[in-house]
């Protein structure tokens, strides 16, 4: 069951980076980014006053969002902090990048997932999955090579930096949710409300600083329907990815991996819309990422 969640999970991620692109393109990334993660918040936050006056309600449609200690809210701040700069790192790679090189990019994330899988919590992966991964890797090296046709120089350039940077400090954040859902017995819906308050809060801090003083950034800032919908579709996916965790057999590494077939989504569907080039030879590439995912889902 954990398995068809992360895939549920894979399917709104992946309608998120579609509605992510459209509200970046052009776009003020910070106040995008803070627009997402409070729609998230306020999408939860019925949840949150539901559970103090209609607790039975709640606890009966599962959406109960418990109280939780001092020390599980400083872990939980944890998570946002290393959210937040995964995010802005992201979002702004995503403006300069086109979404037919960030997402299968960051379809390299189960690799890093996948270290930690081992070492952290002693996940003992088999031969076709350590083909899977060597896969993925590789199809992503072919990704740096079409690039360049569209001159995007993979060493050169800070924002394939800048998107590495925040693959790898989004698989920190899925080995960390691992530990939040089974050792400190979260719950999705406490983990994702707590984490979008925090989130929100960090953001308010940043654009204090880098975008509410500056009245030329504030003007070139345009509200696009994209940017509420991008908040609601992640935190529905969130939700299905947590309850996967809360499976004690469930193996993080795997679900890393299922959830970049999200990638179906964002490489096909998005190349299409946002008019991007060399879409059949990005295929190739693509294909070699899915029979990763494949290896690693089925072996």
């Amino acid at each position: 069951m954990w398995m068809y969640l992360g895939l549920l999970a894979a399917l709104f991620l992946g309608l998120h980076n579609l509605c992510k692109k459209h509200a970046v393109q052009g776009n003020e990334v910070f106040p995008v980014l803070l627009g997402t993660i409070s729609a998230g918040f306020l999408l939860l936050l019925p949840f949150y006053i539901g559970s103090h006056f209609y607790k039975d309600y709640m606890m009966g449609i599962q959406l109960y969002i418990t109280d939780i200690s001092w020390k599980t809210h400083g872990y939980i701040l944890i998570k946002s902090m290393i959210m937040a700069t995964s995010w802005l790192l992201a979002y702004q790679a995503l403006k300069h990048l086109p979404i037919t090189i960030v997402t299968p990019i960051r379809s390299a994330g189960p690799f890093f997932t996948f270290i930690g899988a081992i070492t952290i919590y002693q996940e003992k992966p088999n031969f076709y999955q350590w083909i899977g991964f060597f896969i993925i890797i590789f199809s992503v090296l072919l990704y740096s090579r079409i690039g360049k046709k569209e001159g995007i120089h993979f060493k050169r350039n800070k924002w394939i930096f800048a998107i590495i940077g925040a693959t790898f400090l989004g698989a920190s954040s899925g080995l960390y949710d691992k530990f939040l859902i089974q050792s400190l017995t979260l719950n999705p819906q406490t983990l994702q409300f707590w984490f979008c308050f925090y989130t929100v809060l960090i953001l308010l801090l940043i654009l204090s600083v880098m975008w509410f003083p500056y009245a030329e950034k504030r003007k070139a800032f345009k509200w696009r329907w994209s940017i509420p919908l991008v908040g609601i579709l992640l935190q529905v996916a969130d939700y299905f990815y947590f309850k996967a965790l809360q499976d004690p057999d469930a193996l993080i590494m795997l679900l890393s991996a299922i959830k970049r077939s999200q990638i179906l989504i964002a490489v096909v569907v998005g190349g299409f819309i946002f008019k991007e080039q060399n879409k059949r030879k990005k295929l190739v590439p693509l294909t070699g990422i899915m029979l990763g995912v494949f290896l690693i889902l089925y072996a």
